[in-house]
């Protein structure tokens, strides 16, 4: 799967990263729109689980569903209309498997968000390649509660366009997040693209310089919209962690760049409780190894409060990020400095000041990743991401439920170094706009086994 998000993130090395700052084919690694907030309930028991075929499967973002369950999206290569397609995995509240689906057609798409929708239905956002105006385009699906395809579309220009980040916005549409090589001031701009609740197209915007992407999209409590994700255009270093706000009808409000002198990526935003940002992903600047997991904090003007870093000798970084119950924060990601194999789920939960509380590591003895984190209506926490250990085939999806101090039959305590580090600036940057409505016929079927790690 031919990215540019893919290459910053999979896998996490910076060294690889650094080299390669075009798309490569491998998986993308996402941050998980907030959900609804579900009523409180008896705690669920903890779990452990692989979805998947014979090839390769990935869960890229992860919700709890209005009855009390779970639904990933992703992609698959074991099954579907082409090389790879979107994937839709449909869990119960214990992990039982209830249904799967794919929607594709003859080349590759790929899921990166997910959200349930006002009406009970999913709606999915990625990429397409076997439906397209150029190269890659975004790729929006909706589907039914039970998981029928209702509609898609395509947006897009004649170069890559590719949706990372998906919301549904308080007038029943939908806005989504990535980067665009088909329009802009560089060789790739912040995407944001504004539908109705019919998926037709209100408006499209470009924000950067030179290079810059949005990677994780939120609507914020003034009914804008704020952007993270990572620039080379403007910032201290080769790359910085840059944050977008926009205002409702997508002007520019202000941006604001987090970094050091070497690489820092934003993958997960979140508005905190105190009407400020968070930001997770991962630094290469600051911190005890080669890449450590990152979090800024910013208040409601986007001035900087404080960062941490996370991690150990290796390579750490944050995936998904969440503001806890508690005020806290959680994070979930990948490590190579700890764990059982060669990259292990990493979950670190800190307080609401940014202190480290704990860390897990999840995983067998190859690779695992947490690519999105929920906390569960019991006070628990879920990761989905992907695993070579476990399951039917070479990759495949991830699934696990911690109790709420991350506890579970597979997780195992670690111990974590922490710092902190960066410099803020604030860029102006390029605006403008582009893209091209379509609504494709894909192909839809299903397909998976599922299989439990714990007793």
């Amino acid at each position: 799967m031919k990215t540019l998000m893919r290459t910053f993130l999979k896998p996490l090395s910076l060294a690889l990263f650094v080299a390669a700052t075009l798309p490569t084919q491998s998986a993308y690694i996402r941050t998980s729109p907030p959900s609804d907030t579900l009523p409180a309930t008896s705690p669920s028991p903890s779990f452990c689980k692989a979805i998947g075929g014979p090839a390769r499967e990935a869960g890229n973002s992860l919700i709890q569903t209005s009855d009390g369950g779970y639904a990933i999206a992703g992609y698959t290569s074991s099954f579907g209309a082409g090389n790879y397609d979107v994937y839709v995995v449909k869990l119960d509240a214990t992990g039982n498997l209830q249904w799967t689906k794919t929607i594709g057609g003859p080349e590759n798409e790929e899921g990166c968000s997910l959200i349930q929708t006002s009406d009970g239905g999913y709606a999915i956002a990625g990429e397409t390649y076997s439906f397209v105006a150029g190269d890659w385009d975004v790729y929006l699906v909706k589907l039914d509660a039970h998981g029928n395809l209702q509609w898609t579309k395509t947006i897009g220009g004649k170069e890559e366009d590719v949706g990372f980040s998906l919301i549904q916005t308080s007038d029943g549409g939908y806005a989504i997040a990535g980067y665009t090589s088909s329009f802009g001031a560089g060789n790739y701009d912040v995407y944001v693209v504004k539908l109705d609740a019919k998926g037709n197209l209100e408006w499209t915007k470009t924000i950067g310089g030179k290079e810059d992407m949005g990677v994780s999209l939120i609507q914020t409590s003034d009914g804008g919209y704020a952007i993270a994700g990572s620039t080379s255009s403007f910032g201290a270093g080769e790359w910085d962690v840059y944050v977008v706000k926009l205002d409702a009808k997508g002007n520019l409000q202000w941006t604001r760049t987090i970094g050091g002198k070497k690489v820092e990526v934003g993958v997960s935003l979140i508005q905190t409780s105190d009407g400020g940002y968070a930001i997770a992903g991962f630094t290469s600047s600051f911190g005890a190894g080669e890449a450590d997991v990152y979090v800024v904090k910013l208040d409601a003007s986007g001035n900087l409060q404080w960062t941490k870093t996370i991690g150990g000798p290796k390579d750490d970084g944050g995936r998904s990020l969440i503001q806890t119950a508690d005020g806290g924060y959680a994070i979930a990601g990948s490590t190579s400095s700890f764990g059982a194999g060669e990259a292990d789920v990493y979950v670190v939960k800190l307080d609401a000041t940014g202190n480290l509380q704990w860390t897990r590591t999840i995983g067998g003895e190859k690779d695992e990743e947490g690519r999105s984190l929920i906390q569960t209506a019991d006070g628990g926490y879920a990761i989905a991401g992907t695993t070579k250990s476990f399951g039917a085939g070479e990759d495949d999806v991830y699934v696990v439920k911690l109790d709420e101090n991350g506890n579970a039959c597979c997780a195992v305590s670690q111990t974590s170094q922490v710092g902190s580090g960066g410099t803020l600036s604030s860029p102006t940057p390029s605006i403008g706009s582009g893209g091209t409505l379509s609504s494709p016929t894909s192909s839809t079927s299903s397909g998976g086994t599922l299989s439990s790690q714990c007793p």
